[in-house]
């Protein structure tokens, strides 16, 4: 599915890539032509904002490969979610999500949506029973994403989508971190699975882009919704996103070995106080992620024993592998202390309500041998 699924046997010019189509609109050879278009519905394109084709084959290729009926990628992870909201809810709607979600998703829930009358209720991760008790008349969507970043912490797909189904509500999983190799929201029964195709997808750190995928049926009004917001990607982006899946069960393959192996080398460390993988029988969601995933992938959150903000970012200066940015998923690795980039325009007690300790680090292993990012973290803990 990541080589072939979505795409013809021979393709125009008879490459064995898709093509990138550069263009803003596309021609009719006469009216005749623009009026079957438009009756008879022929699956070709109009105008860059309503679809290109290597966007179609992507989308196809995102549908394939989570076992979906319609994907719709959109410029950006966050635009996904912002279009996909604004899409399904109305004023006087109700969400609830789990408090570990994307802290930008829970953001724009509350901050964004908040201004035209939709409710959010936060509810604490994996709680379902608080979580089905906020569900009221109005709800009309649950979310979370799995694993949570990040605290890697596992939702039980099953009885997330079980919940939804109980009381009429559709159910979003950001899958983000596990990838389709790694969970398959879908198949337990979830309405639509969202990716940040930035990530573990594209994988090379050089792209935006994000993804829903779902039924045909409840996908339409989302992929009407993009071409009225314009959040539409770019043609090369779409041939990036495209290369990335071909290599993404070896990579992921690569950065679940990396994970493991680098979060049982630090949970045995003497200054390391905890480890956040869900592939550690320490963790707490850990039975939920072997029932669950298939492998836990190379993201993973560890805090410094006895150290304040300022130690702890001596250890990430100190290492020599992993460069210090935000964002995870590719091939090389990235380091970064959450109080200091992802939760900077966070007050510290805002940070703790939610987890984030100023003595953390995540860590997204990317593909570099175990041996070397192992021997990295030793001589800067060591430093």
């Amino acid at each position: 599915m990541a080589v072939h699924g979505g795409e013809d046997r021979q393709k125009p010019g008879n490459s064995i890539t898709d093509p990138i189509f550069c263009t803003a609109t596309y021609t009719f050879a006469d009216s005749q032509s623009l009026i079957d278009f438009v009756q008879q519905k022929q699956p070709r394109e109009e105008y860059a904002r309503y679809g290109n084709p290597t966007e179609r084959v992507a989308e196809r290729k995102m549908a394939a490969l989570e076992g979906g009926e319609s994907a719709v990628l959109f410029c950006s992870g966050m635009a996904a979610v912002a279009n996909f909201l604004l899409a399904k809810l109305r004023s006087g709607d109700e969400v609830v999500l789990f408090d570990e979600c994307y802290h930008r998703t829970r953001q724009f829930c509350v901050q964004e949506l908040g201004k035209f009358g939709v409710r959010t209720h936060q509810i604490p991760a994996c709680d379902y029973e608080r979580m089905e008790a906020a569900i009221g008349p109005n709800t009309k969507l649950l979310i979370s994403e799995s694993p949570t970043n990040p605290h890697l912490s596992v939702v039980d797909l099953e009885r997330f989508a079980a919940l939804g189904k109980k009381h009429g509500v559709e159910t979003l999983i950001d899958a983000t971190l596990a990838t389709p190799c790694n969970a398959r929201p879908l198949e337990a029964g979830i309405d639509y699975v969202l990716h940040s195709c930035t990530k573990y997808l594209a994988g090379h750190n050089d792209m935006l882009g994000g993804v829903i995928i779902g039924s045909e049926e409840k996908m339409e009004p989302v992929r009407k919704s993009r071409g009225l917001l314009g959040t539409v990607n770019a043609p090369h982006n779409f041939y990036l996103l495209l290369r990335g899946l071909k290599t993404l069960e070896l990579r992921m393959q690569r950065h679940n070995e990396n994970g493991l192996a680098v979060a049982q080398f630090l949970e045995s460390h003497p200054r390391i106080e905890k480890v956040y993988y869900p592939g550690l029988p320490s963790h707490a969601y850990y039975e939920v992620a072997k029932k669950t995933m298939r492998g836990f992938g190379g993201l993973l959150t560890f805090v410094v024993k006895d150290a304040d903000w300022r130690r702890t970012a001596d250890v990430v200066d100190a290492v020599r592998l992993p460069r210090i940015a935000p964002s995870l998923g590719g091939v090389e690795s990235i380091i970064e202390q959450p109080c200091l980039m992802s939760y900077h325009d966070y007050t510290k007690p805002q940070r703790e309500a939610v987890g984030i300790l100023d003595n953390m680090i995540r860590l997204s292993c990317g593909i570099e041998n175990a041996e070397d990012l192992i021997a990295d973290l030793a001589q800067a803990l060591e430093a």
